[in-house]
């Protein structure tokens, strides 16, 4: 079916449901209530005021890292297998994949102060097309290898995933799909890139003292 008519004749009322219960399992903000459950603290008022692994396990070690990077996943997981039983229509899995991620990075009842989205979109990439998960591993290896950082690769292979998509299949609005993905990754990590682009230049910078 050529991609425009998917679109018309998509179920957009199911597709409403779909991304209302995608998001709702979004909200469920792991490292939040990790923290709050452990140390009693707001975990955006800590660190570096992410709900996100990274914070979490700086405050509580690798099991907190783990763990919130698991449940996380899982969760990204678990809405797209909750849509494929409801749906078999790409499109509406899809949409079940940017709103679970949508709610990670905007909780509402965390006023909209969520976390990055890195592990749910992930976990939702797996059971979406597993294809995408292992494409994003490779991709992010072999930018690694180069970098030798965590940030950059990752959302270097994220912004190739509509790529890859294409070159799999001309699937139009699953390339979409992913590229507003991979918008929302980006948007979540500004903060990230201001630091890599800072830390970047800082390292292309040689004072002429330096050389003396």
């Amino acid at each position: 079916m050529p991609w425009m008519e998917q679109l018309q004749s998509a179920n957009w009322t199911h597709a409403a449901w779909i991304a209302l219960g995608a998001y709702a399992l979004g909200c469920f903000a792991t490292g939040y209530y990790l923290v709050r459950l452990r140390l009693g603290k707001d975990v955006r008022e800590l660190g570096s005021g992410n709900i996100g692994a990274r914070n979490v396990g700086r405050l509580l070690g690798w099991p907190g890292f783990m763990l919130t990077v698991v449940v996380d996943f899982a969760k990204g997981g678990l809405a797209v297998y909750a849509a494929q039983h409801f749906s078999k229509d790409d499109l509406l899995i899809g949409v079940a994949m940017l709103a679970v991620v949508g709610g990670h990075v905007w909780p509402v009842q965390l006023h909209f102060r969520g976390g990055k989205g890195a592990a749910t979109s992930l976990g939702a990439m797996l059971l979406f097309d597993y294809r995408l998960t292992v494409a994003y591993v490779l991709l992010f290896a072999v930018a690694f290898a180069f970098a030798r950082r965590t940030v950059l690769p990752g959302l270097f292979a994220f912004v190739c995933l509509p790529f890859v998509s294409m070159y799999q299949e001309h699937n139009p609005p699953k390339a979409a799909g992913l590229s507003i993905l991979a918008a929302v990754i980006l948007l979540a990590h500004r903060k990230n890139l201001m630091e890599e682009f800072s830390h970047f230049m800082a390292r292309r910078e040689t004072p002429e003292e330096t050389k003396l």
